[in-house]
C-alpha cells in the first residue's frame, strides 16, 4: 500500500511540473534583437546552428569567457524564442564514430 501512495505522489509532482512548463511563456522576439542582447550582456555569439523539420533554425549561443549559454529556435517569420539558457559550457573536439560503434 505503501508504495502505491509513493507512486501515486511522484506521479501527481512529475504531472504538475509538466504542466506548469507547458504553461510558462517562452521568451521571444525579434531575432536581430536577441542576438544584440546576448552579445551586449553575456558576451555570447553564436556557436552551432541546426535546421528544424519545421524549417525553425535552432541555434546555440556561447560564451568561452563567462562560460554562458543558451538555446534559441528562430521560426520562419523571424520570430526568435530562447529555449534554454545555463552555465559552464565548454566545446567539446571529438570525432564520433558510425552509429552504434564506440568511440
Amino acid at each position: 500500500m505503501r508504495e502505491l501512495f509513493v507512486f501515486a505522489v511522484g506521479f501527481a509532482l512529475l504531472a504538475a511540473a509538466s504542466v506548469e512548463a507547458q504553461q510558462t511563456p517562452r521568451t521571444c522576439g525579434q531575432r536581430d534583437a536577441i542576438v544584440k542582447q546576448l552579445a551586449e550582456a553575456y558576451g555570447e555569439s553564436r556557436q552551432s546552428i541546426g535546421l528544424r523539420s519545421d524549417n525553425a533554425v535552432m541555434e546555440v549561443f556561447a560564451s568561452e569567457e563567462t562560460g554562458t549559454w543558451t538555446i534559441t529556435v528562430t521560426m520562419p517569420s523571424g520570430m526568435m524564442c530562447l529555449v534554454a539558457s545555463g552555465r559552464a559550457f565548454e566545446t567539446l573536439e571529438e570525432t564520433l564514430g558510425p552509429a552504434g560503434q564506440p568511440t
